[in-house]
């Protein structure tokens, strides 16, 4: 595994794996409505689930994730790509635990991009968010660096970084 303090133990990647998966199962409706035929990002999120109760390895996590391409590039609307990219960061896990603070952050982006005249959305999702979340995944969580200091991973100096989702990030 890689040497990125972003990684998380395998024990803490399976616990917040599931919470990922929540966050990022609540907005597919999104995608899904959009694109009702396209199942990647449910089959992304069925395997973070599969990961999270250690039915899938980290090796073959990383293998399906990679193979069925991404779904955000076919979508139309914003909403639709930031759902995508919810799912696809859940799935992402299995191999560095701070991707689910990546799926968290895109489903309060999709959340919001899908109900734009509403300005309470971002926050409302972010406290159910909060309000899903454990005490063992919270701690895991905790144990991940500040957005924008340690640069050897998603949330250095990523797309997880910046612009919206790194101050999503950041509220979480």
């Amino acid at each position: 595994m890689a040497n990125s303090v972003q990684t998380l133990s395998e024990f803490d990647r399976r616990l917040v794996a599931g919470w990922a998966a929540m966050c990022a199962e609540r907005v597919l409706w999104v995608f899904e409505t959009e694109s009702p035929r396209d199942s990647r990002p449910r089959a992304a999120i069925a395997r973070a689930r599969a990961f999270a109760r250690g039915e899938l390895d980290t090796a073959s996590g990383i293998r399906q994730r990679f193979g069925g391409g991404s779904s955000a590039g076919d979508t139309k609307s914003p909403a639709a790509a930031a759902a995508a990219r919810a799912a696809g960061q859940a799935s992402a896990v299995c191999h560095m635990g701070a991707h689910a603070l990546g799926a968290a952050a895109y489903a309060v982006n999709a959340a919001s991009l899908a109900a734009p005249h509403r300005s309470e959305v971002a926050a409302d999702e972010i406290r159910w968010q909060l309000a899903q979340m454990a005490a063992d995944v919270r701690a895991a969580l905790r144990s991940l660096p500040p957005v924008g200091e340690n640069r050897s991973g998603p949330l250095g100096r990523g797309l997880l970084a910046c612009g919206q989702i790194g101050m999503i990030i950041s509220q979480l």
